[in-house]
């Protein structure tokens, strides 16, 4: 007789193993999560700066082809969303943002139930998971799995930005997670001292790996969910596929969905549950009526402003030949030295338009760097700064390919979908043009080559905003958190999906307003709250 277990959780990302964790070792219940990747990573991803070499794989990434954006010229950007257990915190750039405070009490405020996800409510879930070496506050832990630190090392080019931007009138901010976000600083990220060196804390290695022999989980990987069982109205258990070979298990209490913003609401319209016309064009039961499923997608995006230096800058060719040598032995000797950074060591936050609260986070990139499908400028010594919008206002979604598991969703980015993300946008371009005027920098710049200082009219700033801009890597709110009077919404405030019993969401999906600043950490939250609620019978 197969197995059943208290909880079934369909993707093994950063909120799955947070949620499994406190599942299995706060509140004694039985897990099996399934993971559509591999279960491990390759070795070279534990080193902080080994990520960089697989930023154009497919390894351990499911690239999504958006739809064709007339906005955008009719491209279609490239979104990459991580396949492997550990999800997104095992093949991102480990940056550790939270958002804002206001970011959560509007969550809260939609939700008109008081101070049920407000910040004050999501504080102690932070800092609950986090094991920070910095920081012991008010709003950090130091007592949890997840390892958060600053770079072991930093560049000529970081320093280099924090004083312009300090020069152009911004305050240092020693903590971005902390009383205030805006200002310029040092990132803290998700590594930390495993064995004597600086390694990733992905969410498997924080939350999962802990749980080692624990008969109360198991894991299954390389295997993709196809449909949530659903039995009169409640959902009962999964379906899925391993090495060509259908399986189905049960729940005993629940189905928890963690499968990520596009393949969760994928998974939900193959299960019969979404837009009823759009499920029967493809030959799709409807077993629930829910037009918010794939509706209010939101990401992160960025357009660039590259330079050149006049001398050797940045990280340009430490990963190749002798430097590379000698960095790798430089780590694996004495875990110093350029391999225990990420190489994205700063950011700048702040509003184009003077405001206190931050509309972008700029980011300094100490390398000539874009991606492949972006523009052909060549790496070499200089400097890449990306302004990414904090809280676009356009939305998108995600609707079904076909009604076979095995395809992909189809995306709709809607980048610059709204005319004010374009607006701030092409204002933040220009205060990322004076940094490259400010001293130190101004005296160490060669030229400027994108976008190029021939071009300084809006129209073709907005044409080379709509060539370059690209995903930061946070889709989220594809099944939207909301009350009952809001007809989008997909989860109410406990997570349960609408009018079915038995399954919940508990990732990034849920989110209504996307946060200002990266979604890892977040992510992790919410598969903390999650797992408080439904332990409390909520």
């Amino acid at each position: 007789m197969a197995k059943t277990y208290d909880f079934i959780i369909a993707g093994g990302g950063s909120a799955a193993c947070v949620a499994a964790m406190r599942l299995i070792r706060d509140f004694g219940f039985s897990v099996l999560i399934i993971e559509r990747g591999p279960r491990n990573t390759a070795k070279l991803m534990a080193f902080p700066a080994g990520y960089m070499k697989y930023l154009a794989r497919d390894d351990f990434l499911e690239m999504h082809h958006t739809v064709a954006q007339p906005q955008l010229g009719g491209r279609g950007p490239i979104v990459p969303v991580a396949k492997a257990l550990g999800g997104g915190s095992a093949v991102n750039a480990m940056v550790y943002m939270r958002g804002q405070k206001e970011d959560y009490d509007h969550w809260a405020a939609h939700l008109g139930n008081g101070t049920e996800w407000s910040y004050a409510d999501m504080l102690p879930h932070f800092k609950g998971i986090e094991g920070n070496t910095r920081f012991n506050d008010d709003y950090h832990g130091i007592a949890g799995n997840l390892r958060v630190s600053e770079p072991g090392y930093t560049c000529d080019t970081t320093q280099d930005f924090l004083l312009a931007a300090q020069g152009l009138g911004h305050p240092y901010n020693p903590d971005f997670n902390g009383a205030r976000q805006n200002g310029v600083g040092i990132m803290q990220h998700t590594y930390g001292l495993w064995g004597g060196k600086t390694e990733r804390s992905d969410a498997k290695k924080a939350f999962l790996d802990p749980l080692a022999g624990d008969e109360r989980l198991d894991i299954v990987t390389d295997a993709r969910v196809d449909r949530i069982v659903i039995e009169s109205g409640r959902a009962t258990g999964v379906s899925y596929t391993q090495n060509g070979q259908t399986h189905t298990v049960r729940a005993a209490r629940e189905v928890l969905l963690a499968a990520g913003t596009y393949n969760s609401a994928k998974l939900m319209m193959l299960s019969g549950i979404g837009p009823a016309d759009h499920l029967r064009n493809h030959g799709i039961d409807v077993v629930r009526d829910l037009p918010g499923v794939g509706a209010n997608l939101q990401d992160h995006h960025e357009v660039p402003v590259i330079a050149t230096t006049k001398g050797k800058s940045g990280y340009f060719g430490e990963d190749k030949g002798w430097p590379m040598l000698r960095n790798g032995l430089q780590y694996l000797l004495f875990n110093s030295g350029p391999v225990t950074t990420t190489g994205i060591e700063s950011c700048l936050f702040y509003d184009p338009d003077g405001g206190e609260r931050p509309t972008i986070q700029l980011y300094c990139a100490p390398i000539v760097y874009l991606d492949r499908d972006v523009s052909s400028a060549k790496p070499t010594y200089g400097v890449t700064f990306t302004s990414c919008l904090l809280r676009p206002k356009a939305r998108g979604s995600v609707r079904l390919r076909s009604a076979d598991p095995a395809d992909q969703p189809l995306v709709d980015c809607n980048f610059f979908g709204d005319p004010d993300d374009l607006r701030l946008t092409l204002a933040s371009l220009k205060v990322a043009r004076q940094l490259l005027e400010t001293e130190p920098f101004k005296s160490k710049i060669s030229d400027e080559i994108l976008p190029g200082r021939a071009l300084q009219d809006e129209e073709s700033l907005a044409k080379f905003a709509g060539q370059t801009v690209k995903t930061n890597y946070h889709p989220s709110g594809s099944l939207r958190m909301g009350p009952e009077s809001d007809p989008m919404s997909v989860v109410d405030g406990t997570l349960r999906v609408r009018g079915i019993e038995g399954l919940r969401v508990i990732d990034c999906s849920i989110i209504p307003f996307i946060p200002s600043g990266n979604t890892n950490a977040p992510a992790m939250a919410i598969g903390s709250k999650a797992a408080e609620m439904i332990a409390r019978g909520y």
